[in-house]
C-alpha cells in the first residue's frame, strides 16, 4: 500500500477547502496552518479508492458500507485519483 505523509498543495488546497465535512469549525485558515494541521495528526495521502479501503481495514477502523468507504467523513478527494484520510 502506498501511504505517504507528505503534503503538496493540491492536498493541502483540499484539505483547506473541505475541512467542515469533518470538523464542525476550521482547524486551519491558512496552507501552512492546513499543512501543520496534517502533519501533526499525520494524516493519510492514498492512491485509489482502493488503497482507502486497505487503509481502513489495516486500521481495524470499521465503516458502515465498505463499498461506500470514499463517503466516509474521513476521505477527502484531492481530484486527482488520489484521497486524503484524516481522522478526527
Amino acid at each position: 500500500m502506498g501511504i505517504r505523509y507528505e503534503y503538496d498543495d493540491a492536498v493541502v488546497r483540499c484539505f483547506l477547502k473541505q475541512q467542515k465535512k469533518l470538523f464542525s469549525e476550521p482547524v486551519a485558515e491558512s496552507c501552512e496552518e492546513a499543512e501543520a494541521f496534517l502533519e501533526d495528526c499525520m494524516a493519510a495521502v492514498v492512491d485509489g479508492a482502493r488503497e482507502v479501503a486497505d487503509y481502513f481495514e489495516e486500521a481495524g477502523i470499521d465503516v458502515e458500507d465498505p463499498d461506500r468507504v470514499l463517503e466516509e467523513d474521513e476521505v477527502f478527494d484531492v481530484g486527482d485519483g488520489r484521497y486524503l484520510i484524516v481522522e478526527g
